[in-house]
Parts: structure tokens; C-alpha cells; sequence
């Protein structure tokens, strides 16, 4: 017996052993393994093919919200604009009205100044009068206090009333 020759009935023996083996393997082994690797293949590429979609939809997707960044910033620049035009808006209707304002402001002070001032005339005049009747009162008191000239003077004033009355007819 040799350990590198094996015997001829073993041979036949492990021949038949490996036929009835792989006819089993065969019938039900291989077609279920090759049916798991088929759908492993096919699961392999549906997610090829979907990871490919994936990819395109997010390309969409990425440049969809590019689109939304560049009308964001374009609306963003258009409601800074408009919000400044308001504003320089805003700023000039408070200038006008500050304007109008003071200008009403300034009629109303000039009109009170003018008023003051004709007050203050009326009460120069009045002052002005009655130092004029003062003066008046003690000049004739003084050119009255004699008899004689007061006599003379009454005399006077009225010739002067008849002689106005008599050219006014």
C-alpha cells in the first residue's frame, strides 16, 4: 500500500460518492446559488442605477436651489433698494413738512412781532399824549395863573368857537 496511489476501490467508491454529490449539488445547490448571486446582481444594479438617479437628482436638486439662492439675493437686492428709496422717501416728506413747518412757524412769529410792535406803538402814542396833556395842564396853568391873561384867553377861545362855527355854515 502506497500513501501516494490510492487503491483502485476506493477511487471507485469516492468517484461514485463525488457523483452522487455534485448530481445533488446539481439538481439543488447550484440553481439556488446561481438564483441568490443572479438576484444579488440585480439588486447590485438596481442600486447601481438608482445611486445614478440619486446623483441626477441631487444635480437637479443642487442646481434647483442655486436658482433659489440667485432669485433670493436678486429679491433681496430689489427690497433693499425699494426699502432705501422709502427711506430717502420718508426723509424728504419730513424735510417738506419740517420745511412748510417753519416757514408757518416763522408767519406766526412775524405776525406776533408785527402785533407787538403796534401795541408798542399805540402805547408810545398814548404815553406821548398824555405827557402832551401834562405839559399841556401846567404850561396854561402857569400862563393862567394870572386873572388878567385868563380873561384874555377866554376871550380868545371864544371868538375862536364862533368864528369856526360861523365858516363851517
Amino acid at each position: 500500500m502506497s500513501f501516494l496511489l490510492p487503491e483502485t476501490g476506493l477511487l471507485f467508491w469516492m468517484l461514485i460518492s463525488f457523483g452522487i454529490v455534485f448530481f445533488i449539488l446539481r439538481k439543488y445547490g447550484f440553481p439556488v446559488i446561481t438564483s441568490m448571486i443572479d438576484e444579488r446582481k440585480k439588486f447590485i444594479d438596481d442600486a447601481l442605477l438608482n445611486a445614478k438617479a440619486a446623483n441626477e437628482k441631487l444635480a437637479s436638486v443642487e442646481e434647483q436651489s442655486r436658482k433659489i439662492l440667485e432669485n433670493a439675493n436678486a429679491e433681496q437686492v430689489r427690497i433693499l433698494r425699494e426699502a432705501v428709496a422709502v427711506r430717502e422717501n420718508i426723509i424728504k416728506e419730513a424735510q417738506e413738512k419740517a420745511e412748510v413747518e417753519s416757514g408757518r412757524i416763522i408767519a406766526v412769529a412775524r405776525e406776533q412781532i408785527n402785533q407787538e410792535k403796534e401795541e408798542a406803538l399805540r402805547d408810545i402814542r398814548a404815553q406821548v399824549a398824555e405827557l402832551s396833556i401834562s405839559i399841556a395842564e401846567k404850561v396854561i396853568r402857569k400862563e393862567l395863573a394870572d386873572n388878567k391873561e385868563r380873561d384874555n384867553y377866554m376871550n380868545t377861545l371864544i371868538d375862536e368857537a364862533f368864528s369856526t362855527d360861523k365858516s363851517q355854515e
